[in-house]
């Protein structure tokens, strides 16, 4: 069992993170991050550069498109072992109806599962930009109420540790 002052700090935490209701710069950059980490948008960049890249970039966009997959799997499996409910709120209605748990968060478990296969698989630039973009999204998913903050440390760590498995298995793409 989880002790009582763990989860009331992981509850603090997540409330001083949070801008789901106060308008302003700070939510309006939340939503666009919290969004871009979204299964769907990386679903159609990976088969755009898939559909347009040469052999070597089409071979990346599969194989980091199959462990995206593999991923989401893995996430939801423990999302239903877990039924952690989301923090109570407002925004992000679609999430909250398709997928009432949150831990642990899948946003940030693709986020660093794709910076960590840069790391391996992909130039240089793209690891740098990556690994800028994936603690913004992780941070953005508890501003706009959708996640704990134990949701989305569980979910860097599961991502990353599945695209460090990623790049040790196939090191050479």
């Amino acid at each position: 069992m989880i002790p009582k002052r763990w989860i009331q700090t992981d509850a603090e935490w997540t409330a001083r993170l949070r801008v789901a209701e106060r308008p302003g710069l700070h939510r309006s950059a939340a939503i666009v991050l919290a969004h871009s980490g979204d299964s769907w948008f990386w679903g159609v960049g990976l088969g755009l550069v898939w559909w347009l890249g040469d052999p070597a970039w089409k071979q990346l966009a599969g194989w980091t498109f199959l462990a995206v997959l593999v991923l989401a799997l893995a996430v939801l499996a423990v999302k239903f072992l877990v039924r952690r409910r989301r923090p109570e709120g407002e925004w992000g209605a679609i999430y909250r109806n398709t997928d009432p748990h949150s831990f642990p968060s899948g946003h940030a478990a693709r986020a660093f599962l794709l910076a960590t296969l840069a790391l391996g698989w992909g130039p240089g630039w793209l690891a740098i930009a990556l690994w800028i973009w994936a603690p913004l999204v992780a941070v953005a998913r508890i501003a706009m109420g959708l996640h704990y903050l134990s949701d989305v440390l569980a979910g860097v760590v599961l991502g990353a540790l599945a695209g460090l498995i990623w790049i040790t298995v196939l090191p050479a793409l």
